[in-house]
């Protein structure tokens, strides 16, 4: 019998920069505790830190933007678009499933020093 191949999924999450370290801290292990208590399993767990957005969320500027890869039922997605649509301090959140030959995310360092080292063009 063939074994299947989990199922991994994208977890992208905006944190809002107001919010106090506290609160960011629980909300992130809240999200772990979701996943492992849905049989599901964290995979890797990425801070990317504070950015910019593109535009104002919450007339926010900024969000501490996070990158969580875990397998799990697609009960698991119910209950973590439930939680996360709930939740103050959230200002975004995107699932995404993974499809087999997708590339792996860029490394945090990778990521912050490409937005650093990415020259910033004034539009006329």
């Amino acid at each position: 019998m063939a074994e299947t191949v989990p199922i991994i999924y994208d977890l992208m999450l905006l944190l809002s920069s107001s919010a106090d370290e506290e609160r960011r801290a629980k909300i992130l292990a809240d999200v772990e505790a979701t996943i492992a208590g849905g049989d599901g399993r964290l995979e890797r767990n990425d801070d990317w830190g504070l950015r910019s957005l593109a535009y104002e969320i919450d007339h926010q500027g900024d969000a501490e933007y996070h990158l969580l890869q875990f397998a799990g039922p697609s009960a698991l997605l119910e209950t973590l678009s439930h939680n996360l649509g709930i939740t103050d301090g959230v200002l975004r959140f995107r699932i995404i499933k993974s499809l087999p030959g997708t590339p792996p995310p860029p490394e945090p360092r990778a990521v912050a020093a490409a937005a650093v080292a990415a020259p910033v063009v004034d539009e006329p």
